[in-house]
This record gives C-alpha cells, structure tokens and sequence, in this order.
C-alpha cells in the first residue's frame, strides 16, 4: 500500500483526527439491487432500490485474499424483478425467494464478517449509499464511524489511469488491465473479485492517500463539518442548509484558505455560479500564489443542500480560465435577464391591448 502521509495530513474533522495506520483489511464488496418494475411512480421514496445480493472478498495489507462473502436476500418490497436488473443480474424471483435470507440478517452477517478494522472498497459510490439507505429502511443502526471513508476504486483506476482520467465500467478496466475473464460480470460477488483483482494492479504510492467520503450520512452541525487534506487540493463538507443560497452566504463555506500556511486568503474573484449547481472562486495567498475554489451544492435525503468545497493551487493560465468563465456567466446572467424583461414587456402589451 506504500507508506501513509501522518494523520493531522490526512483528515482533520475540527478536533477529530482520524488514523490510516490502523486500517489492515480491505473490503472489496459490490451490491446488486432490484427497482419497481413498473417505474418512478410506484417505487418506494425510502427505498428506490433494494438490495438482492450481497458479495465480498477480503483482502490483508499485501492484497492477498483471505476470506470471501457471498449473500443473496429474499426481497420484501419489490416481489418482481425489473426487466433490465433480471437481464443484467441473470436472477430469478424464484431463486431470490428460495435461496435468499432476510435483508436484517444478511447484514448482520455481513458487518460481523467483515470486523473492526475494515476499509471498504467499492466500484463508484453508490454501494454503500444503498446498504445504509436499505438499513433505514428497516431501521438498523449504522454500524460505520462517521465520516465513512472508503476506497472507490472506479476513481483510483481513473486517476492511475495512463489512457486518460475519465471513469470507466468494470469490464472495460478488466479488459485493459488484460485480466483474465474468469467468471460472469454483474453478479455481486464475481464484480467483487473483479474489482480485487483491478486494486492489486493499481500504484498505491500514488492512489493510497486518495480516500473518497460516504456523503449518506452528513455534518449535523458547524463542529462535525469534514476537513481532508490530500496531496494536491483540500475538500471541505458542510452541514446541511435549507437553500444553495444559504449555503453560499455562511462564512464557513464561503472562506477560502491556504492549504499551505492556513491563512484565510484574499479573493480577487468572489464566488459565482458556474452551471446549475457549481461556484467558482479565485483567491490569492501572498506566500504561496493562487488558489481556485470549487463548490458543488449537493442535495440531502431530505432535500435540503450541503457544500463540497475543493481548493487547489492554480497557475497564471488556470487563473485566466476562471476570469473567462466568470465573464461567461455575467454574460449569460445579462441575456437571461434581457429575456424576462422581453417577456415581462410583452405580457404587459398583451394584458393591455386585451383590457382595450
């Protein structure tokens, strides 16, 4: 795994440290879930989707495999399978109802296997969104420290990536790695040994420090908020706020500062919106240069909003792109307003020629 920046590096939640050198096994899990066949209109807003298997491999510190887990449940909200998840899954309903167990007991065997000393490791982000949302759902208690930090693999073999940074399937990862093609994909536990066997061939040296945030689970209040500091940036997770508006005003996630010195830097662009929900920002600390800010507005379970805010070194040409966009969206802004008043100016016209 190569060696770990020390903890303060690492993560810092307000007075909250959180240490790497403890983590010894690595859970490399994968879920297959079942929706409403019949579409959004009939699917449960606390569960859309529900977990039907669940499988495993664990991993010592040398990437060896050293145990495995493998589970299917027998559903209890959705009792037919969506065409495309039967198609894609190669599941029956009958197989689920005959071989499955109870979502509650298959977790509770799952959280027992897996132990204390757990980093788990997914492809993407959405597996363990979905285990804690089904746990809700039959209101289990989470068994995760918070913040849950994990390993998404997806991302790392992006980032190690030597044909570009863009996220790619399993499969595609699988056939440029020219990893032998030993067993069916999407089943949950033959993508779970896929996904094992992509970790052993990533550079750990330089994908190790890039641990990813669980975000189902989020800052209640101003001392829970998550700090993490990674080798080229710091991110920043606020608690919840009822409006991006809200949001974007509180000095907490509005600040930017040094991820050098931890001075609170001086902006020579203020925040402005970059797409729906995106800020910009250009900021300047006078020991260590310029800084771009990035803020992504987030929506919660319950709807409100939470920032995610990443600051980074950027030259005099990164400098320069962010002044264009913020030109950009004045422009944009300006016509959007020419156009309310146009249309405004021509209901009035209309009303009027109407009371004639």
């Amino acid at each position: 795994m190569g060696k770990y920046r020390k903890k303060s590096d690492l993560v810092f939640q307000s007075d909250l440290l959180y240490n790497a050198t403890i983590m010894k096994e690595y859970i490399v899990f994968d879920l297959e879930w079942n929706q409403s066949p019949y579409g959004k209109d009939t699917s449960v807003g606390a569960m859309p989707f529900e977990v039907i298997e669940i499988g495993a491999v664990k991993l010592n510190e040398q990437m060896e495999k050293v145990s495995d887990f493998r589970c299917l449940i027998k559903p209890q909200v959705y009792r037919e399978l969506h065409f495309k998840i039967s198609e894609v899954v190669h599941r029956s309903m009958e197989e689920l109802m005959e071989k499955g167990i109870l979502f509650p007991e298959a977790v509770r065997a799952f959280e027992s296997w897996c132990g204390e000393q757990a980093v788990f490791c997914t492809w993407g982000s959405m597996d363990l969104t979905e285990l804690q949302r089904n746990m809700a759902f039959y209101g289990m208690e989470s068994p995760f420290s918070f913040p849950l930090l994990y390993y998404d693999i997806q991302k790392l073999y992006a980032l190690c990536r030597e044909q570009g940074k863009e996220r790619v399937s399993l499969d595609t990862a699988v056939k440029e790695l020219e990893i032998q093609e030993d067993r069916p994909f999407h089943q949950a536990f033959d993508d779970a040994c896929y996904t094992a066997k992509v970790m052993k061939c990533l550079d750990w040296q330089k994908a190790g420090p890039y641990f990813s945030i669980d975000y189902y689970r989020l800052p209640h209040n101003r001392k829970e908020e998550i700090f993490l500091k990674f080798p080229r940036y710091d991110k920043y997770v606020s608690r919840a706020f009822d409006t991006k508006e809200e949001a974007i005003a509180d000095r907490k996630v509005a600040d930017m500062v040094c991820c050098e010195c931890r001075k609170t830097m001086r902006k020579k662009i203020r925040w402005f919106p970059s797409g729906q929900r995106a800020y910009l920002c250009l900021a300047s600390c006078q020991e260590h240069g310029l800084y771009k800010g990035k803020i992504r507005m987030k929506k919660t379970e319950n709807g409100q909003v939470f920032a995610v805010k990443t600051v980074k070194p950027v030259d005099e040409a990164g400098a320069e792109e962010i002044s264009a966009k913020k030109e950009e969206s004045r422009k944009k802004r300006s016509e959007k307003n020419r156009q309310r008043r146009l249309e405004k100016k021509k209901r009035k016209g209309e009303m009027n020629e109407k009371n004639n």
